[in-house]
């Protein structure tokens, strides 16, 4: 129940009464004001000019792009405004719109020329898959949402259905309900440009016989048509870059007669210290892709139509990880490990793996006892330069909560340029090595000043039914293991409000991988604390000056209203 200036909360029959606190500027935006207006009591677009350049340090801001903010801003919180001007409480309104006042650029500015092996690439995993792994309904409605929001490859099993006349896709040996071939592709189709204009991979994994393949082949062309990149002789020597493949869509998967061979093959028994240390590989590289290869027809030929379409090819599987990492002159190619064989990989055979990744793409996927759809977390993959780290689009956790983040990269397109310490050789051939520790780059600063938006977006007695919330902020800063720190500022008590007034400090020796997660939480005495907003900021990309920061629920979905105010500086 709320009075006017007076929130009432009842405890054993008995009215609390609860000052509600107002949102007032900060001391910090009282000095940004006063300094750049030259202590006037508004800030005209010349004003405004210099906070965006000596505060935010925004380049590049003439007084009319200025003057156009404002407008923007100004139509919002005062429709019929005569004069372009801010006052103090317009100033501090503007600053809590991140349309206008984000943490990130929403723009594209890498370099998208670069072949296609210098991104990490926005992967989903089983992205037909509505719930967990084991009996959920497949569908093309998640299919749809990871579109949407930005992701670039989508897998897609095929099986012959049960008449084995046409092609189903689903979870193989569960109880996963299927859905059409068809209606996927049509999906994807539609749907593929909807948030980006970068290129959609779409990975097969085939379990199919020669003349469903020549099926998919007939489908994927008459649907597709065009818009399919079909490689010609010698594309396949380098990636082409993904300003090239705008608005296209291109298939990657492995001739099924690669299955057979791999799966067919016999572990050498008489294998190096390094492959005795990995000797799980060829199970967990392939456990998803080829247990029904070896029961298809070993005489089968693949149609030349089918193979013709395939854009990226999958590499043949090699029993030893370190020949299956081997660099060669050939042609680039993709190679797929589970999230177990990487952690070996990383731990054995770091500097391979980057070396891999400089010319060639590699993917990794989720273990398969993952039944609920969780997620592994992606920095070690990241760290070790794989492109495709493949997640559950439709669970949700911390872990995916590090892949929203890293996509929040270069406008949200689904490609991020790789560090250039990624993709470099050194004088003597050397790569970057994640296990070598590196002296600090930079500094980040970051101030948590206060939140607000939480009273709109959920009613009086979510976090507490006796007294307002107690909010709290921990920062938690992920990449390169020297720079994993996790801050926390004071609990306030009883206000939806908070103003913590405080600040952190980071120092970073890759900020290019780190990136900054943010949980709000409401302090409980007697139960575990509750959650109230997250976001995940790529550090490289983080805008500099005081800045709205708007926080998202458990599955990464956009509150109305909870954000943060906060200011990042780098030293």
């Amino acid at each position: 129940m709320m009075k006017e200036g007076y929130q009432y909360y009842k405890m054993f029959g008995f009215n609390r009464k609860f000052k509600i606190t107002e949102l007032k500027p900060l001391p910090d935006v009282i000095d940004a004001f006063t300094l750049c207006t030259n202590k006037e009591s508004h800030m005209l677009p010349d004003h405004f000019r210099r906070f965006l350049i000596e505060f935010q340090g925004e380049e590049g801001v003439t007084v009319d792009h200025a003057r156009v903010i404002m407008e923007q801003v100004l139509h919002h919180i005062k429709p019929n405004f005569n004069l372009c001007c801010f006052t103090l409480d317009d100033f501090f309104k503007y600053l809590f719109f991140d349309h206008f006042n984000g943490p990130v650029r929403s723009e594209v500015h890498h370099d998208m020329t670069a072949p296609l092996q210098h991104y990490f690439i926005y992967t989903g995993h089983n992205s037909y898959l509505t719930g967990n792994q084991l009996n959920s309904d497949c569908s093309e409605v998640p299919i749809i949402k990871a579109l949407h929001k930005g992701v670039r490859v989508i897998e897609l099993d095929l099986w012959p259905n049960s008449s084995k006349d046409g092609i189903d896709v689903l979870h193989g040996r569960t109880m996963t309900t299927p859905v059409t071939l068809e209606k996927c592709l049509k999906s994807i189709k539609e749907h593929a440009f909807v948030n980006s204009p970068y290129p959609v991979i779409i990975t097969l994994e085939d379990h199919l016989t020669s003349n469903l393949q020549a099926i998919v082949a007939e489908m994927v062309m008459e649907i597709f048509g065009d818009m399919l990149y079909c490689p010609k002789d010698g594309d396949q020597d380098e990636f082409a870059s993904p300003e090239e493949l705008k608005h296209r869509i291109l298939l990657s998967t492995k001739p099924p007669k690669e299955y057979l061979e791999r799966a067919n093959s016999n572990m050498d028994g008489n294998m190096s210290n390094l492959n005795h240390d990995l000797s799980q590989f060829f199970h967990d590289e392939f456990e998803d892709e080829a247990e029904d290869a070896a029961n298809e027809n070993p005489e089968q030929k693949t149609p030349p139509e089918y193979v013709q379409l395939i854009g990226i090819h999958a590499a043949k599987a090699s029993k030893e990880l370190k020949k299956a990492l081997t660099v060669d002159s050939g042609k680039a190619k993709r190679l797929s490990l589970s999230e177990q064989t990487l952690e070996k990989a990383a731990s054995l055979c770091g500097t391979d793996l980057v070396r891999f990744t400089q010319k060639n793409i590699l993917r990794v996927y989720p273990k398969g006892t993952r039944v609920t759809s969780t997620n592994f977390k992606p920095l070690l993959a990241w760290m070790h330069g794989a492109q495709m780290v493949a997640s559950n689009m439709q669970g949700y956790g911390k872990s995916l909560w590090m892949m929203h983040g890293m996509f929040r990269s270069n406008g949200g397109c689904g490609y991020v340029k790789k560090p250039d310490f990624l993709m470099t050789k050194g004088p003597n051939n050397e790569v970057f090595d994640p296990q070598v520790t590196s002296y600090v780059q930079k500094t980040l600063k970051v101030k948590v000043y206060t939140g607000d938006g939480w009273r709109m977006d959920f009613s009086q007695t979510h976090f507490d039914k006796y007294s307002p919330p107690d909010f709290y902020t921990k920062m938690y800063m992920v990449g390169v293991p020297a720079d994993v720190i996790k801050k926390k500022t004071r609990v306030i008590k009883d206000d939806w409000i908070p103003v913590w007034d405080e600040e952190f400090t980071f120092p970073l020796t890759v900020p290019e991988l780190a990136l900054l997660k943010i949980v709000v939480r409401e302090h409980d005495v007697s139960e575990k604390d509750d959650f109230a907003g997250q976001t995940c900021l790529p550090v490289s990309e983080l805008k500099t000056g005081i800045r709205a920061v708007p926080l998202h629920n458990k599955k990464g979905e956009k509150f109305e209203s909870v954000k943060l105010l906060m200011r990042f500086v780098f030293e």
